[in-house]
């Protein structure tokens, strides 16, 4: 596929700030669903102001990282487990963002900031790995300044899952599924602390379509994963999406 026929399949008009992006660069740099796509639905019911300080939390290759300091002059923490910093880094220079994204490697749990640091958190892809616990919420609030806000967008399900899923379900289930949850069920765990009030609990609208998209192109570059697009097509947005989640502290 050349890189004109890649960019004519990813531009969707509800992602306009995504669409001026390279895509090859997205698929160069992919894990999980598309980064940008995500970012930007979670930006649609997630206010960040210019010049926050911004933690975002599991960034990857810090794509969005970048497209975040780029579209909303805000100031990002890059900070992520595995992906090597220095590695981030040349991106972020490449990306022309060396000002205003800062590349860290941290486990989730064990994170390298001062209490009261950060204006926002934000976590594309990767929360549901380290954050279902009952007291994670209220460790990594601890980094949030009063009033600040957290949100979140990750692979979910509609309903709880049932304890025998759907065949073509069955066949992909694993570990990293169960970590896919409603936005129900991460309603109930943030509000029983009492430490943010949930703003957004839902399913991101055609999350589920645009994730067979991304899935179906990167294949045709040879950068798909068959078992996931598999899954999507046979569910048809029955049960699968993305789970978006914003809260304020209280």
């Amino acid at each position: 596929m050349s890189t004109e026929l890649l960019r004519e399949a990813l531009i969707l008009d509800r992602y306009p700030r995504s669409n001026t992006y390279d895509q090859q660069w997205i698929v160069d740099n992919l894990m999980g669903p598309h980064p940008l796509w995500s970012a930007e639905g979670l930006m649609q019911t997630m206010t960040l102001q210019p010049g926050m300080r911004v933690l975002d939390l599991g960034c990857g290759t810090a794509l969005t990282s970048i497209f975040f300091a780029r579209e909303y002059d805000v100031e990002v923490w890059a900070t992520d487990l595995w992906v090597d910093p220095s590695e981030n880094w040349a991106r972020i220079q490449d990306a022309g963002a060396a000002d205003r994204v800062h590349p860290i490697q941290s486990d989730a749990h064990k994170l390298p900031f001062a209490h009261g640091f950060f204006d926002a958190i934000v976590s594309v892809g990767a929360f549901n790995y380290f954050a279902t616990g009952a007291d994670y919420l209220g460790y990594v609030t601890q980094f949030l300044r009063p009033n600040a806000t957290i949100g979140v967008i990750v692979p979910g399900i509609r309903t709880a899952p049932a304890l025998t899923p759907p065949p073509y379900l069955a066949t992909r289930w694993g570990p990293d599924l169960c970590t896919w949850l409603p936005p129900d069920w991460w309603r109930q765990l943030w509000e029983r602390t009492n430490l943010v009030t949930v703003e957004t609990a839902d399913f991101l609208p055609n999350g589920w379509a645009d994730w067979l998209l991304w899935l179906k192109t990167c294949a045709q570059v040879g950068r798909g994963y068959e078992p996931d697009e598999q899954m999507l097509e046979s569910d048809q947005g029955t049960l699968l999406g993305l789970t978006r989640l914003v809260a304020h502290l209280n």
